[in-house]
């Protein structure tokens, strides 16, 4: 991880400089500070995650899975908005941990679902509190009514695209 300097003099070899001017132009950028955001969130969720062998993409792939009964790869893809080439992948990774399950389809025996299984569930539940630290990290610079806010906030962005 890369120190950040304040201030506006010299910055040491290997550290972001917050005070210099191209930093201050960035930093009145919302979409970068979003992005800036989502890597630290990835990597305070990742470093969590750290024991089990599994990324925030496993996880988030294992909590959509809780919401239905079974999806087809291509919907996790799009659900997730993920490459369907990486979705292959997490589910192999998911699957030889015996957290999913691939199954006919109901309706059609032809084709395959992915469905969480027995250990994902209690994989999701062991986790939901890690989760949870990891957001109150995250968030704690935030009052809770500011936290409220951002959250309605950022749920309102996401959904724009009608899911």
């Amino acid at each position: 991880m890369t120190s950040r300097k304040t201030t506006a003099g010299p910055a040491e070899e290997g550290s972001v400089d917050e005070g210099a001017p191209w930093m201050r132009g960035l930093h009145a950028d919302a979409g970068y500070l979003l992005y800036r955001l989502g890597l630290r969130s990835g990597q305070l969720f990742n470093a969590a995650l750290q024991r089990s062998g599994l990324r925030l993409r496993h996880y988030a792939l294992l909590r959509y899975l809780a919401t239905v009964e079974g999806a087809a790869q291509r919907e996790l893809s799009r659900r997730l908005g993920y490459d369907p080439s990486a979705i292959v992948g997490l589910v192999d990774d998911l699957e030889r941990l015996g957290f999913v399950e691939r199954r006919p389809a109901p309706d059609d025996r032809r084709r395959r679902i992915v469905a969480l299984a027995p250990q994902g569930r209690d994989f999701l539940r062991d986790s939901d509190e890690v989760a949870r630290g990891v957001t109150a990290e995250l968030l704690a610079p935030l009052a809770p009514e500011d936290r409220e806010t951002l959250h309605a906030l950022l749920s309102r962005i996401a959904h724009t695209d009608g899911e």
